[in-house]
């Protein structure tokens, strides 16, 4: 056997890549504790925690609105499948945490979509998972963004939500007008 063969193929990590947005950035710096443009690897028992208590946490936002730990990513592995992915928890007693558009309270948590848009106060972070193979590691990845994340992507910012789910500027910019109706009329 040639050495070619003998050496093991190496396995694919699964990189969670993180595009930060805070409209203060460039005077506060809250994001400076953070490593850019470099692949930290983790442990898959690790549980990422981000906020401004650097005891605590690994991901530090140097912001004081920010709570000890803000929210929490956990890596897991789904039931009776190979597909890998992250859970999102909210660990702050006093700010909602929006994935996309889906409000997370204190300790409520959510699959993390494979792209999605995180926000609470003034920050915005793009999550995008890149799919590995690896189950003892995974790793994250820090980009930051100069314009809003929102506008990039063209989504509303934070507006009321219908009982239906339907973003009201959404539905008028089409020239769809809301109907009332009573419960009886459906």
């Amino acid at each position: 056997m040639s050495s070619m063969e003998e050496v093991e193929t190496e396995e694919t990590v699964t990189c969670l890549h993180i595009t930060l947005y805070h409209p203060c950035q460039e005077e506060k710096q809250v994001f400076r504790s953070l490593k850019f443009h470099k692949q930290e690897r983790c442990r898959v028992d690790e549980v990422a925690k981000f906020g401004r208590d650097s005891n605590i946490c690994h991901y530090n936002l140097m912001d004081t609105r920010v709570s000890r730990v803000q929210f929490t990513l956990q890596f897991f592995r789904q039931l009776n499948s190979s597909e890998l992915g992250f859970e999102i928890k909210n660990m702050s007693k006093k700010t909602k945490l929006l994935v996309d558009n889906v409000e997370l309270d204190y300790l409520n948590k959510i699959d993390l979509p494979w792209k999605c848009i995180i926000r609470f106060g003034d920050y915005q972070l793009l999550m995008q998972r890149q799919d590995g193979e690896s189950v003892d590691y995974f790793e994250i990845c820090f980009e930051l963004s100069q314009a809003s994340l929102l506008q990039e992507r063209h989504l509303p910012s934070l507006q009321p939500i219908s009982e239906c789910g339907i973003f009201p500027s959404l539905v008028y910019s089409q020239g769809v007008k809301p109907v009332e109706m009573d419960e009886n009329d459906l």
